[in-house]
This record gives structure tokens, C-alpha cells and sequence, in this order.
């Protein structure tokens, strides 16, 4: 099987791709990190790949006259950095159609909540927290999901639980949840290293070792 070497899009601090550069290192994930990418020039994450030797490119859809031009250098940058899979992590742009589907069943999100709850568009970074506890829900968790054309709504890789407490606040189980983020991405980028996901439909089966 293709050695797995990715591309992680960013556009914060980047604490789920620190989480994916330390499992590299201590031999828990076995991909190979060929680049960085950024739509925000100032994104701390690009700082921390250049800090673990890993190349970093900014690009942003606002600097291009046409749109075909964008998505020609998307898919270019692709090809030069030899990446085979995609994985976003806090990246807070829609990824080109053209590039879902060049990478369709090779492109991984993850999101702050037990998908199909507090999903799609509008949901993203303190606004899901805020919704869980407004909501009133005892459980909130983690999802890793393949990536297709609409919003949080590719078939469901790995999930993990995450208790809402009576006295969070947005802040408290973001931090919680974050925890859990940086636990379940690692895992789940192994059972594609290892090729044990299964995709059918619109659903995933891991398969045994």
C-alpha cells in the first residue's frame, strides 16, 4: 500500500497539527507530513511546522483576479509537495469542489461535536460549545469525518464522548473537547495508514489488523 503523506490545512494556532507532528515523531502515526498549508499568513500553526522542519505555504483565494487561477494553484501545490491525502485541522475555508473531489475518500476533517448534532454551516470554534450548553445536552464529543461538498457531512470515520458538565461555560468545554481532539485524530489517520477504513456509501468500516 501508498505510504500515506498529507497535507494539513490550518488557519489558527494548531494545536490539532501539533498533536498529528507528535504522534509522528514518538511512532504512533506513520504518514508523512509534506506540507502546511494556510489561508491566514499570521496562522501560529505555520510557525509550529517550521519549527518541526516542515515545508509551509500561504495561500488565500483573495489574492487571485480569477477563480480558476486559485483552484489551478491548489491542485499544483498538491502535485509539487506529492501529497496523496488531505487532513484539515482548523481550517476555517470551504475547500474547493474541485479539490474534494480530486481527494474524495483521501480528506479528513474533524469537528467539536457528536456529528449529526451541532454540524454544518455556522458551526465552527466557541459558536458549537455555546450551542451544546444552550441546548442543554449531556453529552458532546468529537468527530472525524471523511469530507465531501457540503458541511460537516461526509460519512463518519471516529467519534469519542465528552461530558457536559453543569457549571461549563463555552470555554471550559472547548478545553475538554480539545483534549479529545488531540487523542482521536491520530488514531483515526492510523486506521488510514494502516488502510483499515472501508468506505461504503455513506458510511465507514474499520477492519481488523
Amino acid at each position: 500500500m501508498e505510504r500515506i503523506k498529507i497535507a494539513v490545512f490550518v488557519s489558527g494556532g494548531g494545536t490539532n497539527l501539533q498533536a498529528i507532528i507528535d504522534a509522528v515523531n514518538n511512532g504512533a502515526l506513520d504518514v508523512d507530513i509534506n506540507l502546511v498549508l494556510s489561508d491566514r499568513m499570521d496562522a501560529y500553526a505555520l510557525e509550529r511546522a517550521q519549527n518541526a522542519g516542515i515545508s509551509t505555504v500561504y495561500i488565500n483565494s483573495k489574492d487571485f483576479k480569477e477563480r480558476e487561477d486559485f483552484i489551478d494553484r491548489f491542485l499544483r501545490l498538491m502535485e509539487e509537495y506529492d501529497v496523496n491525502f488531505i487532513v484539515l485541522a482548523g481550517y476555517m475555508k470551504k475547500v474547493p469542489p474541485e479539490l474534494v473531489r480530486k481527494f474524495w475518500g483521501r480528506m479528513v476533517n474533524i469537528h467539536p461535536a457528536l456529528i449529526p448534532a451541532f454540524c454544518g454551516k455556522g458551526y465552527y470554534g466557541m459558536k458549537v460549545h455555546q450551542a451544546v450548553i444552550d441546548y442543554g445536552v449531556k453529552i458532546t464529543g468529537v468527530t472525524v469525518h471523511l469530507v465531501d461538498e457540503q458541511y460537516d457531512h461526509g460519512a463518519i470515520v471516529a467519534q469519542m464522548a465528552v461530558e457536559v458538565r453543569d457549571t461549563d461555560t463555552p470555554e471550559t468545554l472547548a478545553e475538554r473537547v480539545l483534549e479529545y481532539e488531540h487523542k482521536i485524530y491520530p488514531l483515526a489517520l492510523q486506521l488510514f495508514a494502516e488502510g483499515r477504513v472501508e468506505i461504503k456509501g455513506r458510511k465507514t468500516y474499520i477492519k481488523d489488523k
